[in-house]
């Protein structure tokens, strides 16, 4: 044989010298945890189409921090399922709304936990759009009007900040939100408060899950005309672009499996930290699949948040966090 002679497998020999070459690798650390919080008392309802992952009511919320906190998991995101929904989204910005009210609680609990809080309006109104609506005056047409929105947004996020909320992570999409966001968060004295943005959120089939935990399905149409096109990738550059001028602190691509290209564009085009939201269907299909004995789910869960990591995400929201922590330990 001719000099030199290539052999790639002499350091896949044993598993020190695999760990000593490991290019990625998935820590406690890289994970958030996303919990739901609702009103009523003693609740612990787990959500059908997303297998261990459970509403909580305020009473029963301690239970779940300090499950996270001793499997040290750093970072929890909050959605909160109102009471009351109506056409403005009230409750997303009230100082006693679900949100606020688990804020305070949360950080009494663990007041080391960051709480990152999104900062929507899909599941406080009535329509199930992340915005206001607006009717068009001579055909009619309903659309959710940008402008409008983006005063209830800063309105949500500053309350948010008020009770505690550590970082704000707007997932509306609508034109300027990180801007809107960044001018009310500092004129109310919270211009520490970082944002995360939802710069590249796709109109995607892959959040039927959540929609169901959050009751938060579009009355009308769909959200296609604020969310991402699916089949583009340059647009995701124009989207990010805008949030890091505007003042963004992370840039999230969502979701994440089906789009690790544009997680590695985000990393190779921006020097912020990169968030991919690996979201309720992706788990949903892996616990459904390990439910029936198809797959090993440890095995594909690590597998999936190494390919993560691999295509240049940071930080991983991911409803298997405490399952990951857990293997972790082992």
């Amino acid at each position: 044989m001719s000099f030199p002679i290539i052999r790639h497998r002499r350091l896949r020999g044993n598993a020190a010298i695999r760990n000593l070459v490991r290019e990625n690798q998935v820590t406690v650390h890289d994970v958030v945890q996303p919990i739901f919080v609702t009103h009523g008392s003693n609740i612990k309802s787990e959500i059908p189409s997303m297998p261990g992952v459970y509403h909580f009511s305020l009473d029963r919320v301690q239970e779940e921090i300090e499950e996270i906190t001793k499997l040290g998991i750093q970072a929890i995101l909050l959605f909160g399922v109102p009471d009351h929904k109506d056409a403005k989204g009230t409750s997303a910005f009230m100082d006693e709304g679900i949100v606020q009210q688990a804020t305070r609680l949360i950080k009494e609990l663990n007041p080391n936990l960051l709480v990152i809080a999104d900062t929507c309006l899909c599941q406080f109104t009535d329509t199930g759009h992340c915005g206001v609506i607006h009717h068009h005056p001579i055909t009619g047409h309903a659309d959710v009007a940008n402008d409008a929105s983006l005063e209830l947004l800063v309105r949500t996020a500053v309350s948010q900040a008020k009770a505690g909320a550590d970082i704000i992570a707007p997932s509306n999409m609508m034109d300027g939100y990180v801007h809107a966001i960044r001018s009310g968060l500092d004129e109310a004295g919270y211009e520490n408060t970082p944002i995360m943005a939802y710069s590249v959120k796709y109109a995607s089939a892959y959040y039927g899950p959540f929609r169901d935990a959050v009751d938060s399905t579009p009355q009308f149409g769909d959200r296609k005309t604020y969310q991402m096109d699916p089949a583009n990738g340059r647009e995701a550059l124009r989207e990010a672009e805008s949030d890091v001028a505007e003042g963004a602190d992370f840039l999230m691509v969502k979701p994440a499996l089906a789009y690790m290209d544009i997680i590695r564009m985000l990393k190779d085009n921006f020097d912020l930290p990169v968030v991919a939201y690996n979201v309720s269907a992706e788990y949903s299909m892996i616990k459904a699949a390990a439910l029936q004995g198809w797959v090993n789910e440890e095995a594909i869960v690590m597998e999936t948040m190494t390919s993560f990591k691999r295509a240049g995400a940071d930080i991983i929201l991911t409803y298997f966090a405490k399952d990951i922590a857990r293997y972790l330990k082992k």
